[in-house]
Formats: C-alpha cells, sequence, structure tokens
C-alpha cells in the first residue's frame, strides 16, 4: 500500500503540536521512545521524525513527500518549496534586538555592524531591502550570548514571548517577518500521493475551522428573535427552533472564537438569554 511520507520536528514544541493536529485528525501513531520512523495504524502515513533545519532538503530530494515546518525555516532554507496550508499553532516572529543600552533609532543604525543569527539568508535579504550592510555571525544554536560576550552588536532570532531577551539583557527592535507552523509539499510527490495530501488536508482543515469556532445555543423572546438573528453568524444561517414556553424559540449557531465575546455582548443586550456555548471537534463543510 502507497504510504504519505510526512516529515515532523524530532523534538519540542513544533513536534508536541504537530502530533496533536494529527491526533485531532484521526490519525494513531505507533511511535515508541526514541524511533525515528514510525507509522499510523489508521491511515496510510509514515511519520520521519527529523531536525527542523533538515527538513527542507529533506523534502526538496523527495525523501518524504510532505512536512510540518516553521514558515520561518521554509523562507530560510526552502523558498522554492510550497506551503499547501497554514496551520494556526507555533507563532512567532524572526526579529533584530540589540542590547538595551543600544540607542536605536532605525534600521539604519544596523550599518556596519555585527550581526550573530542562525537565520543568515532572512537577514541579507532584509538589510538588502533597507540598503543597509552588515557583518553576520553565523551562529548555530542560542545566539542571544553574543553581545554579552562580545562578539554581536546585535542579533537576529525567533521571538515568541520576549522572555529570553529579557533574560539577556536585549530588546527587540526589528521584526522582519511573523511565522507560525505550515504544511509543506515536496516537489517530486507522486500523483498517488496527492491524492492522499488531499484527504489529510480536508481532515487538517475541519479541525482548524472548529479549533476557531464555538458552538451557540440560546433562547430568545420571539419579538426580539429578528434583531438577534441579525447578530449571528452560521455555516449558512442560524438554526431556530420552537420551545415548549409559548413565544419563545431556540437558537443554534457557530461563531467564530476571536470575535465571541463581543457577539455575545450584542445577543445579551438584543434580549437572549440561557447562552450554552460549546466546543467543536470537528467542522465539515
Amino acid at each position: 500500500m502507497t504510504k504519505i511520507r510526512i516529515a515532523i520536528q524530532k523534538s519540542g514544541r513544533l513536534n508536541e503540536e504537530s502530533l496533536q493536529i494529527l491526533k485531532d485528525c484521526g490519525i494513531s501513531i505507533d511511535n515508541g521512545k526514541d524511533q525515528l520512523k514510525a507509522s499510523s495504524r489508521n491511515f496510510p502515513m509514515e511519520v520521519f521524525y527529523l531536525r527542523n533545519g533538515d527538513i527542507p532538503q529533506y523534502l526538496r530530494d523527495g525523501v518524504v513527500d510532505i512536512a510540518i515546518i516553521g514558515e520561518n525555516v521554509l523562507i530560510e532554507k526552502g523558498e522554492d518549496i510550497s506551503i499547501a496550508e497554514k496551520l494556526g499553532f507555533s507563532k512567532c516572529k524572526v526579529s533584530l534586538a540589540v542590547p538595551k543600552s543600544f540607542k536605536y533609532n532605525s534600521v539604519k543604525d544596523f550599518e556596519g555592524k555585527r550581526i550573530a543569527t542562525s537565520y543568515p539568508n532572512t537577514v541579507i535579504s532584509y538589510l538588502k531591502d533597507k540598503g543597509v550592510s552588515a557583518d553576520l555571525h553565523i551562529i548555530s544554536g542560542s545566539v542571544e550570548i553574543a553581545p554579552n560576550i562580545g562578539l554581536a552588536d546585535g542579533i537576529c532570532d525567533i521571538v515568541s514571548s520576549g522572555s529570553t531577551l529579557f533574560k539577556n539583557n536585549l530588546k527587540e527592535v526589528e521584526v522582519m517577518l511573523t511565522s507560525e507552523a505550515v504544511l509543506a509539499v515536496s516537489p517530486k510527490i507522486s500523483e498517488e500521493r496527492k491524492e492522499l495530501l488531499a484527504k489529510l488536508q480536508f481532515r487538517i482543515q475541519s479541525v482548524l475551522r472548529a479549533r476557531g469556532s464555538k458552538y451557540v445555543l440560546l433562547n430568545a423572546p420571539n419579538d426580539k428573535l429578528e434583531e438577534v438573528l441579525s447578530l449571528l453568524p452560521g455555516m449558512r444561517s442560524p438554526t431556530v427552533l420552537p420551545l415548549a414556553e409559548e413565544g419563545w424559540s431556540s437558537v443554534h449557531t457557530v461563531i467564530n472564537k476571536d470575535s465571541f465575546w463581543e457577539v455575545i455582548d450584542e445577543l445579551k443586550k438584543a434580549g437572549a438569554e440561557g447562552i450554552l456555548v460549546c466546543p467543536i471537534e470537528k467542522m465539515v463543510l
């Protein structure tokens, strides 16, 4: 049987969230401790656990068909590799930072300065676009210490919460790009495996829609029903059912999580009562 081969990060947060979305898609992975390759028992898939920075080359060579990888890694090492789906987790920024004591005005302040980074291509491209020339020190691993030991004047690195910068007496001064986990596709994927990719994408899209939505049930007096319905979105339109108590209706709908509280506040003002909110496991359209 043909199996689609997917690469995910060997360890760390991206590994955990990648396995979680596969689990939410109903895919069970039989992975023992320290295995570098594992199979799914209920979907034609093999999982390869790889170093994040090596994944673009594995995709390019056709060793794996797809991968869950940070968009920032593709920008640095795999701009020729296409993205099938943005996954909405592992969000971060790739930023320039300098010591807190550095009086920073603009990116022009990096002219002639030394920058420590694991993302040389990203930095070169960004600074070239700004007309700035700097001296890069390429470091694999933690770069935050470089200014403190006199190796560099500033750094370029991933920023999530900013706590690592703070601990190393650094401040973020330029956001070069924002990133999140993506589903990347090998240019050498076969037609047969493209069919499996389409099935996987269908499941992923259903999970992502569910993660971004809440199922809402509420009661509304019939004389306020029109106003309540005007506030509600829905997959097609809200469902309205009569209650046993005359003059009242039950309304069922789906609300986007990002605008959830604003909509709830408006519904209460319009006369909605007994509002019940439920998580959605999957949403198939």
